[in-house]
């Protein structure tokens, strides 16, 4: 079974092939990356890894038991007890229940360990998948507006 686990400098490696493999599969309903982030992958990372350690953002991977990252579940922009929450999971990995167990994951440690009160998301209106995970995992509808040019949800959760 995966596990949630918190960022981490050694996982860079496994990061890196995680965001190359699905990078089409993510593509097709976020905005890609771009060339820029693989070609600056171990920069970026230890970017993360400072702004973690701030507590302005916490990042979690998704990791199966033979150390493949197989989802990442991020929140970012924390202020005043909120913050944005995103994720994705594997082409290979989707449709097994993952990212909702996930997102139920990292939503009680928004509350329990990292104080939170709320947590907002965003997803197109096109991305079936991603507003199945938030309604299922207590986020409600918030709004319209657009993602990168494409029509989309806004969606919040009141933490315990």
């Amino acid at each position: 079974m995966p596990v949630l686990q918190r960022l981490r400098a050694d996982h860079a490696p496994a990061l890196l092939a995680f965001e190359r493999e699905s990078r089409a599969y993510f593509a097709a309903s976020v905005p890609d990356r771009g060339d820029d982030y693989f070609a600056r992958f171990d920069e970026r990372h230890s970017a993360l890894l400072a702004e973690q350690a701030t507590g302005l953002c916490h990042f979690h991977l998704l990791v199966g038991g033979d150390g493949e990252v197989l989802g990442r579940v991020n929140l970012v922009d924390v202020a005043d007890g909120a913050a944005e929450l995103g994720y994705r999971i594997a082409a290979h990995a989707a449709g097994r229940g993952l990212a909702t167990a996930a997102v139920g994951q990292v939503c009680a440690l928004a509350a329990a360990e990292y104080g939170l009160t709320a947590l907002r998301a965003v997803t197109t209106l096109d991305n079936a998948g991603s507003r199945s995970v938030l309604a299922r995992t207590g986020f409600t509808r918030d709004g319209e507006l657009l993602v990168d040019g494409r029509p989309g949800l806004r969606y919040v959760r009141t933490l315990p």
